[in-house]
């Protein structure tokens, strides 16, 4: 266990996953843009199906090998079947679809709300909020105006892919609350296989629906595809899941904030994505806006469990 001052005792190895998360989410948004950019990029419901089959079956073979659990007991199938549609097809996708449209640093400060989210749902579950949370949302929701206002931010205006950013975070932000309350028993490892082999079947049907070509991607694009299979999905997903399990859930979702830094940094610095004043002043609020509500949402006592 590791103690930080003012906040509790916490898991070292739930600890350790999150800076993971931290480090390899905050950089997904830079290869998902790079891997359906045009003219030679992947459609974003194909580019998701084939990285969740990649990256759902890889786990799956790893599980066999390992002679590890494969199959979920018969009430966990509906949850890893509901999470991992909401997780992937609706969070990671319509940011799939949105970073067509919008830059990678600003799709990360957007879905930066997550934790504003999960606020929600539990202020609506127990009626009860400290003042920071209170004071946290009306900051958040400043800022999230400031950026998604047309032309305040120097983004893009199309409307489809901030409107999609917005549901990305509302979607990630639920299933990853029926990831800590509804898939709290399984290995995790197996959780992840199965959310994503979920996922896959969500994209493969979104892919139908909007008659998306068949992908001809070039060597950035695959470079992207790559990163996002082999790090984004088999690495962090996983260490996502462990850190749910082993830390409090407002601790987690601070990943939230610390992903756009990264994204907007490496946006900047690799694709020379505008940086405006009003990006700057619209991403510190929302950030602010998510560390209040962060801070006023009581913690779970963390599990004891000291490794995974």
């Amino acid at each position: 266990m590791v103690r930080i001052p003012g906040l509790g005792e916490f898991s070292a190895v739930g600890l350790f996953h999150l800076l993971v998360v931290y480090i390899v989410w905050g950089s997904t948004y830079l290869a998902i843009r790079l891997a359906v950019g045009a003219p030679h990029g992947f459609p974003p419901f194909m580019l998701g199906a084939s990285r969740m089959a990649l990256g759902g079956g890889l786990l799956l073979v790893w599980l066999l090998i390992t002679r590890a659990q494969v199959l979920l007991h018969r009430h966990e199938w509906v949850w890893a079947a509901a999470s991992g549609i909401l997780l992937w097809t609706g969070g990671n996708g319509l940011v799939m679809f949105a970073e067509r449209y919008q830059a990678s640093g600003y799709s990360a400060l957007i879905m930066g709300m997550v934790p504003i989210w999960v606020a929600l749902v539990e202020l609506l579950r127990t009626r009860r909020a400290a003042w920071p949370l209170w004071a946290g949302l009306a900051i958040g929701v400043v800022g999230l105006l400031i950026l998604t206002f047309p032309g305040m931010s120097g983004q893009s205006t199309h409307v489809g892919g901030i409107i999609a950013l917005v549901g990305a975070s509302a979607s990630w932000a639920t299933g990853l609350m029926l990831q800590k309350n509804k898939l709290a028993k399984p290995n995790p490892v197996t959780s992840s296989a199965w959310q994503q082999i979920f996922g896959f079947f969500g994209f493969v049907v979104l892919a139908i629906l909007t008659r998306e070509p068949l992908p001809h991607p070039g060597l950035v694009a695959l470079a992207g595809f790559g990163y996002l299979v082999m790090i984004g999905s088999l690495l962090a997903f996983t260490s996502f899941i462990v850190a749910t399990r082993l830390l409090p859930i407002t601790l987690v979702t601070t990943y939230s904030y610390i992903n756009p830094l990264i994204a907007v940094l490496l946006g900047v610095l690799v694709l020379q994505e505008a940086l405006t004043p009003y990006t700057i002043v619209g991403g510190a609020l929302l950030l602010v806006g998510v560390a209040g509500v962060v801070m006023g949402n009581r913690p779970v006592s963390p599990q004891a469990l000291d490794a995974v």
